[in-house]
């Protein structure tokens, strides 16, 4: 009977020690994070990968993400932050330093990240449409002459990208779209062809 309950004791100790593992509460562990963020925090690792080729590219390699491995406040989720390296600079700052146009670059290259992300989790599954909602009215002219250019290339590689914008300068630069005309007896839609 003391052999079983010894044996019963090793059992639950094990299993008592995976479990704090597991839920990040095991004081002897380096990082105090849950098996769940673990797990998010290494696909964001693999997106960031996706996303910062894009980035590099639309900054003319001036950022760079990276995940910061412990949060900067109480506030935020331990492993799951973001931090951008300024090449310029040589600084590594919080990405709520950048600017409207430079968020809005970082937004797009992430949302393109997880696009390739999640279309290699779904076994070649391949996601054909974006849809992209606002955000043009915050760049620049060169930042949003980037932004086109990078959609552009989606298009030219099979995907189909759409843009929700009230921004006139792409109203210019789309040849082809959907227009939503208000008018006093509602909304009408037409396509521009160009």
């Amino acid at each position: 009977e003391t052999e079983a309950i010894a044996e019963l004791d090793t059992a639950h100790a094990v299993v008592g020690r995976l479990a704090a593992l597991a839920s990040g509460t095991d004081t002897s562990a380096a990082a105090k994070m849950t098996f769940q963020r673990y797990v998010l925090a290494t696909i964001l690792d693999e997106v960031l990968v996706l996303a910062n080729v894009r980035l590099r590219d639309m900054s003319h390699h001036r950022y760079q993400l990276k995940r910061e491995v412990h949060a900067t406040d109480r506030r935020s989720t331990e492993g799951l932050e973001l931090a951008v390296i300024d090449r310029w600079t040589g600084n590594i700052r919080p990405v709520n330093t950048l600017s409207g146009g430079e968020t809005f670059l970082a937004s797009l290259a992430l949302a393109l990240g997880l696009a390739d992300t999640a279309q290699a989790y779904a076994g070649g599954l391949r996601m054909d449409m974006m849809l992209i909602d606002e955000g043009f009215g915050t760049l620049d002219g060169e930042a949003l002459d980037e932004a086109i250019r990078v959609l552009l290339e989606l298009r030219t590689g099979g995907r189909l990208v759409g843009i929700i914008s009230h921004v006139d300068e792409l109203r210019r630069r789309i040849d082809t779209r959907l227009e939503i005309k208000k008018t006093e007896h509602g909304s009408r839609a037409h396509w521009v062809l160009g």
